[in-house]
């Protein structure tokens, strides 16, 4: 019976395992003395003694299935071949801002954490008074650390990596933030969690080892002390990434499938108060430059169409290199999302750029941004009196060429007049508007509608 049980055995072991066959087959008689004698002690435990003998392998898991390991190479077993190949991180939708977590403030989340490592209880069934408050002290101290941790480790996971943004809103949180200032605060706040998970180890380790209760309540206040400590001098980092959570979720929501006018001009040309005639958006009207100092998005609705209005920051004449965040924030928008573009000129020498830069405003705007459609407003036109231009007295009207002089006066061709105090001309304006806005509708839906690649590299 033993005999025909160890030739099963052996059938069976050299279809599963055809090396370890190989190997055992040069010696049966040991193989059959050590089955034999395993078999035979069922009333006692096996011994080291009884497998020293034996021959073993491992199998390891690769691609769900076990395997002797002298089928699978140690890179097989380093890196399991997959049937899909890991394409690159795929680039985030516009919305970014809007997912991102609530961050709780730094004394808020220490408050909570050591609440809740407090109400850790020792492991029951412990009668030693000195072994139970060391139990009790390692493991009030492990949560306080995961806590701590494991928030911080939530929000940079959650945080998305401005690589992977979309080009709009990597601009914004460049111009908004600072450079490189997003990633600063993230790099602190993994900082912070990695020094918490060092110090809480450490003296949880120690508590574990008092020999003593006093020597482990000790320990345990020395190690809560520390957590302290640690949270007052790095917990900084935890504020810094709140504010900025408060600044990107405030970010106007921008729809790439609803169309977009996008008011642009000089400061204090007007456009604040277009867009509060035009949209729902409801801006700071002020006279003085740089009133908006952020982007505002609107809403109009027209036959029952929902589309978006857009006001920007003014821009000077000067060169990309010169301009501040502000003006750059006009420039992302107009690069960035497909807009149609209202361009607002004041011609009366009250908004403090002169009608002859802001001529070369819209020129080298006009020009970068010549795919896109366009309509023209000559604002406060109430104002304009008896036709005059205005003239500013430092300005060089020597070289004046003929379009310029014609500017000053009318302004660019085909430009609507309009005042918002006596409403002249809104009618045909919010006309036009219509009609750019649904032209712009019929390019979404057919897909036309995209950043041209020599505008976004300029």
């Amino acid at each position: 019976m033993l005999l025909q049980a160890f030739r099963n055995t052996m059938k069976l072991a050299s279809s599963l395992f055809p090396n370890q066959w190989r190997l055992l087959a040069s010696s049966p008689q040991l193989y059959l003395q050590s089955f034999i004698f395993s078999s035979a002690s069922t009333t006692k435990s096996p011994t080291l003694r009884q497998y020293r003998n034996l021959q073993t392998s491992v199998s390891p898991v690769v691609t769900s299935s076990y395997l002797p390991t002298s089928y699978i190479t140690q890179k097989q077993i380093e890196t399991p071949s997959s049937p899909e190949k890991k394409g690159p991180p795929v680039q985030e939708s516009l919305g970014a801002f809007q997912k991102l977590p609530m961050v709780m403030p730094s004394i808020d989340l220490y408050s909570s954490a050591l609440r809740k490592s407090k109400r850790v209880q020792p492991t029951k069934g412990i009668a030693n008074i000195a072994k139970r408050e060391r139990n009790r002290g390692a493991k009030q101290l492990d949560a306080f650390m995961k806590e701590l941790a494991l928030p911080l480790k939530g929000y940079m996971e959650s945080f998305p990596r401005r690589r992977l943004l979309h080009p709009y809103e990597r601009s914004l949180i460049e111009l908004t933030l600072g450079d490189g200032k997003y990633e600063e605060v993230l790099g602190k706040v993994d900082a912070l969690r990695k020094k918490v998970l060092s110090v809480g180890k450490e003296h949880a380790s120690l508590c574990a080892k008092a020999l003593s209760k006093r020597e482990a309540e000790d320990r345990l206040s020395e190690g809560v002390e520390k957590l302290e400590l640690v949270f007052q001098q790095e917990g900084r980092a935890v504020d810094d990434l709140l504010s900025i959570a408060k600044v990107l979720r405030a970010m106007p929501v921008v729809d790439l499938e609803m169309p977009t006018l996008c008011l642009v001009g000089a400061p204090n040309v007007g456009k604040s108060s277009l867009v509060r005639i035009l949209s729902t958006g409801k801006p700071e009207i002020c006279n003085y430059p740089f009133t908006t100092r952020g982007i505002l998005m609107g809403h109009v609705i027209l036959n029952y169409q929902r589309f978006q209005v857009t006001d920007t920051p003014g821009l000077l004449r000067r060169c990309d290199e010169d301009r501040n965040n502000l003006e750059k924030l006009t420039l992302a928008v107009l690069t960035h999302l497909p807009t149609a573009v209202l361009y607002v000129h004041d011609l009366t020498g009250e908004c403090g750029t002169s009608p002859s830069d802001q001529f070369q405003i819209y020129k080298e705007i006009k020009e970068r941004f010549k795919d896109y459609q366009w309509i023209d407003v000559v604002s406060k036109c109430d104002l304009l009196g008896g036709g005059s231009p205005v003239m500013y007295a430092k300005e060089d009207r020597s070289n004046d060429e003929e379009e310029i002089i014609k500017y000053r006066v009318t302004g660019p061709d085909e430009a609507f007049h309009v005042s918002v105090k006596t409403e002249q001309g809104l009618s045909e304006l919010k006309s036009k508007v219509k009609e750019v806005l649904s032209n712009e509708m019929e390019k979404i839906k057919s897909g036309v509608v995209g950043v041209d690649p020599s505008v976004a590299s300029s």
